[in-house]
């Protein structure tokens, strides 16, 4: 396939490694850290700075919004100009806002100027994950012989997913062995340090110059009106549980350690929940097919509420840290679950707005409960904080139990898209699982950064 941008087709190479080289993938890994670091990082320094578990969760609350608001601006931003200078820019102005916290919290200048600070550090984060997907997608539809794009493409999306999980498990990790091992400000500084390394180098890297063809067919799309049906606001319901767990369970195990003197370890013991949830995660594709998704999504979601009551009920260290570990063998499976209903159920030429529908909800989620559960840890006690968690793992439960009631989802077979051009004529014979999986590629190159 050609762009009209770039009329002489690059040479074809037989690999993915070897279109992209072999340096960008540890590139873009490590350049996810810094933003895995940030919600975590941010609250482990305010709470140490200002003592102050409810200004802690708030500002949490205020990156994670920050995010959500300026996030999608970058990836237009990236569609109009590319991504190289976008992202030059936002690693600048993210590393020296990660520094700025790691000065403000500790100076004398009053709270808002910490949550100001905690807004930009979210606004400013680079979009890694995404952009790097956008890349990937561009270069298999471009650079890879027919035969082998289907197949790349799938094992590209497992592998980002992977790569997303593995940064969110072990970024707070990180933040837990800086605190501890050096001061509640080294977490940011890392971070900072981080983003002006990898961050840019992921801009410059060759592959940034990868732009979307243009395409002067329409993309064919189903009515807005088919977005607001029960099966799929069902599932955003879901990912908005999701997301009320993650900062539940976070701000109310920050403010549990650090009632009991163990405040700087918040991060270590988080990481714990991550380490099944990746694990089980990456396992799910060896599920038998009759584990239905309906079904999955609630069996695991029940061990997350399990999880919960054990982790409400824990009086110590030793059972918080077992009610996390726990905790990530039943949110792994349950968060990829989501996604993949959506994916199953979204309307036709939809599957990007679907897909940020359940990133939105999730943010939201997290940024919510971070705030609340902070405020309430402080007026009413970390203890009873506690069971907060349990109860957005409840929520999760019960949209679980509405998703059985309305069955599970069937896939239709794929259309060709309008514009897919030489993708499509070489590709027409292939199942139409592997089709659906081209379609959608072509439909994230065409608006590649739609899905932030």
């Amino acid at each position: 396939m050609t762009s009209p941008q770039n009329p002489t087709p690059a040479p074809q190479a037989t690999t993915l490694t070897r279109a992209a080289g072999l340096a960008y993938f540890p590139i873009a890994f490590v350049a996810r850290f810094p933003f895995a670091m940030m919600v975590v990082g941010t609250l482990t320094l305010v709470v140490s700075a200002r003592g102050s578990i409810a200004l802690g969760g708030l500002n949490s609350a205020v990156v994670g919004l920050g995010s959500a608001l300026v996030g999608p601006l970058l990836g237009a931003a990236a569609d109009r100009i590319g991504q190289r200078p976008v992202i030059l820019l936002a690693g600048i102005v993210n590393s020296l806002a990660l520094l700025a916290m790691a000065a403000v919290a500790f100076s004398s200048l009053p709270d808002p100027a910490v949550l100001a600070v905690g807004f930009v550090i979210g606004a400013s984060s680079p979009q890694i994950g995404p952009l790097s997907r956008s890349r990937l997608v561009h270069l298999i539809l471009t650079r890879l012989p027919s035969g082998r794009r289907a197949k790349s493409l799938n094992a590209t999306m497992g592998y980002e997913s992977a790569a997303d999980e593995t940064a969110f498990v072990f970024g707070p990790v990180v933040v837990g062995l800086l605190a501890t091992t050096m001061s509640a400000a080294a977490p940011m500084i890392g971070a900072a340090v981080l983003t002006l390394v990898f961050v840019t180098a992921f801009a410059l890297h060759p592959t940034a110059r990868a732009a979307a063809p243009a395409t002067g067919s329409p993309v064919i799309q189903a009515p807005a009106r088919e977005l607001r049906s029960a099966r799929v606001l069902v599932v955003v319901a879901g990912a908005l549980g999701v997301g009320l767990f993650f900062g539940a369970v976070l701000t109310s195990l920050t403010a549990f350690l650090a009632e009991t003197g163990h405040g700087d370890s918040a991060g270590l013991v988080y990481g714990i929940m991550g380490v099944g949830s990746t694990i089980l995660a990456l396992s799910i594709s060896l599920f038998p097919e009759r584990f239905a998704l309906r079904w999955r999504w609630l069996v695991f979601s029940a061990l997350m509420l399990a999880a919960m009551i054990a982790f409400g009920l824990a009086g110590g260290l030793a059972g918080t840290a077992g009610a996390m570990a726990i905790a990530g063998i039943g949110i792994g499976p349950t968060v990829v679950t989501l996604y993949s209903l959506a994916a199953d159920r979204s309307p036709r030429g939809r599957s990007a707005t679907v897909m940020t529908m359940l990133g939105s909800a999730t943010i939201v989620g997290q940024s919510g409960a971070s705030a609340l559960t902070g405020a309430f840890a402080e007026n009413v006690g970390a203890q009873a904080a506690m069971w907060l968690p349990a109860g957005a793992a409840g929520l999760v439960v019960l949209a679980a139990l509405v998703n059985a009631a309305l069955g599970e989802a069937h896939g239709q077979a794929p259309s060709a898209s309008p514009g897919t051009g030489d993708v499509d004529a070489e590709t027409s014979d292939l199942p139409a699982s592997q089709q659906e999986v081209l379609d959608e590629a072509e439909e994230l190159l065409e608006r590649p950064t739609e899905h932030l």
